[in-house]
């Protein structure tokens, strides 16, 4: 370890949750305060479909372009503080992304190390890896994927932190990473930095639960908060950093003078994000999100403390994606009066001219009602918004948009579109599969300061089910004896009023993280809120599958809606394809919640 061992607090920063982030934040977090690490996270499943269409284009492509942009703001300034920087940017071509970070650095007179993984790239393997036994299982339906019809467009595994740990021991200043797990970016610098083995489950797990805070930057620090209202100011929200500390405590902060704030709800939601049961899988260990403990340590400062881990389980997240059909909609606006009778016109009209609603492989029709008795022309419209699938381009293209435009004349009064109709759009299908960990292998490239092209592997950490097995971490539901016997009076009203969400995609199936802020509060939500409430609550998962969980130390309650995106993002047709909104729309409906629990002191 090349850091002085006396020193005992890492600051690991985040500039960016996604690709196509703020594109100065990287700017914002070296120039705003101390930082040893500065992150970035621009992947996500979707992202991956993206860059192939992009590597489609140009092989040299593949990577997320805005990285170097950011990386020329800071280069300097970060080889002056010797900061590292540790960025999942390279994407499909991490190769292709270290040249252009080489080349910025060069047009800056800079010298600098650069190192970039790659072993996440199974497409090469797949034969391969089918004649050792793999066969790629899909997790939500269990279908192997020689079954598949649709030609594979790639195949990615997550790897884990200790590639970006060795990279680090090497001397790198930047290093590129893959399709590494989120939480790798944190995991692999505090290993390094610390000198935590490969069997500190605890500590490990702590940077785990450190990077998925950090992962999707202001949302820690924010944005997409339920309280919003109580967010000081609407200025531009800062991004968030974790000071780790050597035992795996950590907490989360942000610069001073930056917008939005750092609160035990903020962090909260984040936890909540995307997660699934509270055995947090990741390469290297398995983290539990219902032990570690959160504590307001002052403004803007939440210490997380007391998190433990297990070893990783025995295999490895695997995301494939293949070619799909091809999709197209069209929004029709509505004025007025008659608005139901409108739509079912409109809709009739349609189909009648494309040979019926049931030639399509799918199709979905949303009216979505406004309300304009005080808001004026343009808060009277309605939409109805038409989304046909199918792998035919040809009945969802031009046939498709011809028929809606055709309806201009000789439809309901008032008849508009809220857009012309577009041409067919084709979309990558996501398929999460799993691989065995020891068929993976980190390969480690490294060039630049007196360094000439070093080359070396990194195996995986052996992984174990045996702590699994022994943890009763399996969905759970309220039972009849759980029943508050005297709620005390109620008033009906929105959950929102002592219920925070966050919602969001897991592939095809969606979770509702729902959390409050007492322990009293808690102990009605657990009794109250069943799946078989939640179903009622939420139509469009009435005939679903859903996973509870609970997490007494967050106060929080985790649902898994099995299938509630179909097959996922980019194959949704629905008008939240990530359901980023089903936890607000979850906290607009309303229950008898008891009295004693609305009032603030309580």
């Amino acid at each position: 370890m090349t850091v002085e061992s006396s020193q005992r607090v890492l600051r690991v920063a985040n500039c960016s949750g996604f690709y196509g982030d703020r594109l100065s934040a990287a700017l914002e977090m070296v120039r705003g305060g101390p930082i040893d690490v500065l992150t970035g996270d621009y992947l996500a499943e979707l992202t991956l479909s993206i860059l192939h269409k992009d590597r489609q284009k140009d092989r040299n492509a593949g990577y997320a372009k805005t990285f170097p942009l950011q990386l020329a703001q800071v280069a300097a300034e970060c080889l002056e503080r010797g900061i590292k920087i540790v960025v999942n940017a390279g994407g499909l071509n991490p190769a292709g992304c270290a040249e252009a970070c080489r080349e910025v650095y060069g047009k800056l007179g800079l010298e600098a190390r650069v190192a970039h993984i790659e072993g996440d790239d199974l497409l090469p393997r797949l034969e391969e890896l089918a004649a050792a036994g793999e066969t790629f299982d899909h997790l939500d339906d269990g279908r192997p994927l020689p079954e598949l019809q649709t030609p594979v467009l790639s195949a990615n595994a997550y790897l884990g932190g200790w590639g970006i740990a060795s990279a680090l021991e090497q001397g790198a200043d930047l290093v590129i990473c893959p399709r590494v797990t989120d939480a790798s970016l944190v995991l692999g610098p505090a290993a390094w930095f610390f000198g935590w083995a490969r069997d500190d489950w605890h500590r490990l797990a702590s940077a785990v639960v450190a990077g998925h805070i950090l992962e999707c930057g202001a949302q820690a620090t924010g944005g997409n908060y339920s309280f919003f209202q109580a967010v000081a100011g609407d200025q531009r929200l800062g991004f968030p950093l974790a000071e780790m500390s050597e035992n795996g405590d950590f907490v989360v902060t942000k610069h001073p003078g930056t917008g939005g704030e750092v609160s035990i709800g903020t962090v909260t939601a984040q936890l909540l994000y995307e997660i699934d049961a509270p055995d947090y899988l990741n390469p290297d260990v398995t983290a539990r999100f219902d032990s570690m403990e959160l504590a307001q340590e002052g403004p803007d400062r939440v210490r997380i403390r007391g998190v433990r881990g297990g070893p990783p389980p025995e295999r490895t997240k695997v995301c494939i994606n293949h070619l799909g059909d091809f999709k197209n909609q069209v929004t029709f606006l509505l004025t007025g009066l008659d608005i139901e009778e409108k739509a079912a016109w409109a809709e009739r009209s349609l189909w009648r001219a494309l040979g019926g609603r049931e030639s399509f492989a799918e199709s979905r029709v949303v009216l979505t009602r406004a309300d304009g008795s005080t808001a004026g022309v343009e808060g009277a419209i309605s939409r109805l918004t038409v989304s046909v699938k199918d792998p035919d381009p040809k009945k969802v293209g031009r046939r498709f948009s011809a028929a809606a435009v055709e309806l201009a004349l000789a439809s309901y009064p008032g008849f508009n579109l809220a857009a012309p109709p577009g041409k067919e759009q084709p979309f990558a299908v996501y398929w999460p599969a799993l691989v065995a960990t020891d068929q993976l292998t980190h390969r480690v490239s490294m060039d630049g300061r007196q360094c000439d092209g070093q080359r070396w592997e990194v195996a995986p950490t052996a992984g174990s089910d045996e702590g699994l097995r022994n943890w009763d971490g399996q969905p759970a539901d309220a039972s009849e004896s759980d029943a508050d016997p005297d709620p005390g009076p109620t008033d009906t009203v929105p959950l929102g009023r002592i219920c925070g969400a966050r919602s969001g995609d897991k592939g095809g199936n969606a979770n509702l993280g729902v959390w409050v802020e007492t322990e009293p509060g808690f102990q009605w939500l657990r009794r109250w809120l069943t799946t078989e409430r939640l179903r009622a609550l939420i139509p469009d998962a009435a005939e679903l599958e859903i996973d509870r969980y609970e997490l007494p130390n967050l106060f929080a309650l985790n649902f898994v809606l099995r299938g509630f995106l179909g097959e996922g993002v980019a194959a949704s047709l629905s008008l939240d394809p990530q359901a980023k909104g089903l936890g607000e729309y979850f906290r607009a409906q309303e229950a008898p919640i008891p009295r004693r629990l609305m009032d603030p002191k309580t």
